[in-house]
């Protein structure tokens, strides 16, 4: 197994992720904007948001990439199929934990359920499975992560 590897199935299976995520946004299935989520943290210009937030989401992937090509060693094996479920794993532990509970406590522009009206604008919270953001979000977050494991994984086999 090759880290090189592993790391280049992280790339390209970001960017089909963000790809995936970002065409359902323009055919409205679903609001969640992942890039602007993890961007406007930093920043309240929205075009640096966007610019700061793919940045950082790329990197996450790599991040998460490295994460399974640890999964991988320890297992002594990879795969797509192994890959699939550990995005299976990851895309559940996005919708439920990380973007619902997690985020909403570090990000400084995003409201919580029990927010009132502020003064200035607040990003709405995700909600359970991302459901605040369009009922066809916690799907299309799944399949997304899913292809991108068995991407890693995928990538990762290939090298062996």
């Amino acid at each position: 197994m090759s880290v090189w590897a592993a790391l280049a199935g992280g790339l390209v299976g970001t960017l089909v992720l963000t790809t995936a995520l970002r065409t359902a946004g323009e055919l409205k299935l679903t609001r969640m904007d992942i890039p602007f989520l993890l961007g406007s943290a930093f920043t309240t210009n929205r075009t640096r948001a966007k610019a700061l937030g793919y940045l950082l989401h790329f990197a996450a992937g790599l991040l998460f990439a490295l994460g399974y090509y640890v999964l991988f060693l320890i297992l002594g094996q990879s795969g797509w199929m192994l890959g699939a479920m550990f995005g299976m794993v990851h895309g559940m532990f996005a919708g439920t934990a990380l973007v619902n509970i997690l985020l909403p406590l570090v990000h400084p522009r995003m409201a919580t359920p029990l927010t009132s009206a502020p003064d200035v604008a607040l990003l709405e919270p995700p909600g359970f499975l991302m459901l605040n953001y369009g009922l066809a979000t916690p799907v299309i977050s799944l399949v997304a992560h899913i292809v991108y494991g068995a991407l890693v994984g995928g990538f990762t086999l290939l090298a062996q």
